[in-house]
C-alpha cells in the first residue's frame, strides 16, 4: 500500500465548495439554534402577505412609476423634483405635476428611491419590488411611519403642538384596532385629548382643557413675565379636533385607514401594520436584557438570539432614544472590540441607521479589523445587491471575514457550525485556505485553527489544521 502524506490527501480529497461567503449569516446562526419563542402569529382574519403585498402595490402604484421613470431619467433630482423634471416626468406618464410631486414624496419615504450625496438613485425595493412581497411591506410600512410628512400639519399650529398629536396617535390607532370595525369621530377624539393631557403632564406643561381652548387668553400678570411666541403657542390649548382631522386625512392618504361619515375604519393594511408595531413594542418588553435602556454593547448582547426581523425592530428602538451621531459612534466603539460576534451584529444595527451612518462607515474601512465589514455596509448602502455585496472585497478581505466569523462561532456556537463554516471559504481546498489564513494575520488565527482542528471529525484533517496553528503560534512557516 502506498501511503500520501496528510496534505497531498487533503488537496487531493477535501475539496471545498466555492461558495459565496455569507459571514454574517453564519455568525447569526452560532446563537440562534436554541431560539425558544415561536414567531407570532396576526390575528384572525388578517389578510396573506400576498394580499397585503398585493393592497400595499395598489396605494404605491404612482410612486413606483414615478420612481422607475427617475431611474431611467438621468437627472431626477435629490429633494423636491426641479421643475423641468417635473414636467417631463408628467409628460411621460400621463400625470399631472401634483401628482408627480406627491408620487416622488412617496416613493423617497417608501425607499423606493434613495439619496447618495446630491443624485438620486433606484432602491433596492424598487428592484425587487414585483418578486418580492416582504420587501413591499416594509416600503409600505416606511410610508405608514411617515404619514405625518405626507400630509402637511395646519400651518397655523406651532410644531410642538403637531408633535403632541404624532406622538398621541399611536394609542388611536390601537383603539381603532381593538375595536375591529368603525370607531366614531368623538370616541377618537376623547382619547387624543386625553392622550395630549397626558404628556403635558408627563413634560409638567399646561394641561389640555377644550373649555377654554377658543376662550379669550388670560392676561400676563404683573409679576410674571411674557412668554416668548413659540412658547406661547407650543403651551397654550390649541383645539384637537382639526389636528385630529389632519392625522386621520394623514392615514387615509397612506392607504391605513378610511374616514366614512363621522366614523374612521382600519383597512386590512392598517390593521395588520398596528399589529406590527404592538409585536414590536411586546419583544423589546420581554427582552431579558432590557435592551432598549443598555449600551450598545449589551443592547446588542440581548438582540443576538432574536431572528433579524425582531432584532432590527429593537435597533430601531434602541436608536430612537439616541441621537444618531452617539449611538454610530457606540456601535462602531462595540465593533472594534475583541468579540466578532458583536462586531457582526453591530453592522447589522448600522443598516438600520442608514445614511447618517455612511461618512463614519466609510472612515473605519480604512481600519483592517472593520473594513470587509464597511465594505460590505458600503455596497448595500450603494445599492447593490447583497447577494452580490461580497464580491466588493479581495481575497485576502474575504479571507480575514472567514476567520472572524469563526471566531464569533468558535466562542458562542456549536462545534458542528464550525465544521460547516469550512463550506463557506472562498478557496478551493484545505491546503490554500490554511495558506491564506497564515498570510492574513488576523489575530485569532491560533485558536479559530485550534477549535477547528478540536472539532473537525476527519483526522487527517484535523492534523493538518493543527499544524498550521503550530505554525502560526511559533512563526514558523
Amino acid at each position: 500500500m502506498t501511503s500520501r502524506k496528510p496534505d497531498e490527501q487533503l488537496a487531493r480529497n477535501s475539496r471545498l465548495r466555492l461558495v459565496r461567503p455569507r459571514a454574517l449569516t453564519t455568525a447569526r446562526q452560532a446563537v440562534t439554534t436554541g431560539r425558544t419563542r415561536p414567531a407570532p402569529r396576526p390575528p384572525q382574519g388578517t389578510p396573506p402577505p400576498a394580499e397585503l403585498a398585493r393592497q400595499a402595490r395598489a396605494v404605491l402604484a404612482d410612486a413606483v412609476r414615478i420612481a422607475r421613470w427617475a431611474a431611467a431619467d438621468r437627472d431626477p433630482g435629490a429633494g423636491p423634483l426641479a421643475p423641468k423634471a417635473r414636467e417631463r416626468a408628467a409628460a411621460a406618464l400621463e400625470l399631472t405635476p401634483d401628482q408627480v410631486s406627491a408620487g416622488w414624496d412617496r416613493a423617497r419615504l417608501a425607499g423606493l428611491v434613495e439619496l447618495h450625496g446630491g443624485t438620486a438613485r433606484p432602491g433596492w425595493r424598487l428592484r425587487a419590488w414585483d418578486r418580492d412581497d416582504s420587501a413591499v411591506l416594509r416600503g409600505w410600512v416606511a410610508l405608514f411611519d411617515a404619514w405625518s410628512l405626507v400630509h402637511s400639519a395646519p400651518d397655523d399650529v406651532a410644531p410642538a403642538t403637531v408633535a403632541e398629536v404624532v406622538e398621541a396617535v399611536p394609542q388611536v390607532l390601537s383603539l381603532l384596532q381593538l375595536s375591529a370595525g368603525p370607531v366614531l369621530v368623538p370616541a377618537l377624539l376623547d382619547l387624543l385629548q386625553q392622550r395630549v393631557a397626558e404628556l403635558r403632564d408627563e413634560r409638567c406643561e399646561v394641561p389640555y382643557d377644550p373649555r377654554t381652548a377658543s376662550g379669550p387668553a388670560a392676561a400676563p400678570t404683573a409679576s410674571a413675565p411674557e412668554p416668548e411666541p413659540e412658547t406661547a403657542l407650543a403651551t397654550a390649548a390649541v383645539p384637537l379636533p382639526p389636528l385630529l382631522d389632519w392625522a386621520l386625512e394623514g392615514l387615509a392618504a397612506v392607504g391605513a385607514l378610511t374616514l366614512g361619515e363621522g366614523q374612521a375604519t382600519l383597512t386590512p393594511l392598517g390593521n395588520w401594520a398596528v399589529w406590527v408595531k404592538l409585536e414590536q413594542i411586546c419583544v423589546a418588553a420581554q427582552s431579558p436584557a432590557g435592551n432598549i435602556e443598555q449600551s450598545a454593547d449589551n443592547m446588542l448582547r440581548g438582540c443576538a438570539r432574536l431572528t433579524p426581523g425582531p432584532a432590527r425592530a429593537e435597533y430601531r428602538a434602541w436608536l430612537a432614544a439616541r441621537t444618531v451621531g452617539s449611538a454610530v459612534t457606540e456601535l462602531l466603539a462595540v465593533a472594534r472590540g475583541e468579540d466578532a460576534l458583536l462586531r457582526g451584529l453591530a453592522f447589522e444595527a448600522l443598516r438600520v441607521v442608514g445614511a447618517p451612518a455612511e461618512p463614519e462607515v466609510r472612515a473605519a474601512s480604512a481600519e483592517p479589523s472593520l473594513r470587509p465589514y464597511a465594505l460590505l455596509w458600503l455596497a448595500e448602502y450603494d445599492g447593490t445587491d447583497p447577494e452580490d455585496a461580497p464580491d466588493v472585497l479581495t481575497r485576502d478581505e474575504s479571507t480575514w471575514l472567514w476567520v472572524d466569523t469563526a471566531a464569533a462561532v468558535a466562542d458562542h456556537g456549536e462545534t458542528a457550525l464550525l465544521v460547516r463554516h469550512l463550506d463557506s471559504a472562498v478557496q478551493g481546498t484545505v491546503p490554500a485556505l490554511l495558506d491564506e489564513i497564515r498570510a492574513v494575520g488576523h489575530p485569532r488565527t491560533v485558536q479559530v485553527l485550534v477549535a477547528l482542528a478540536a472539532a473537525h471529525p476527519d483526522p487527517a484533517l484535523a492534523k493538518a489544521v493543527r499544524r498550521a496553528a503550530f505554525q502560526v503560534h511559533t512563526g514558523g512557516a
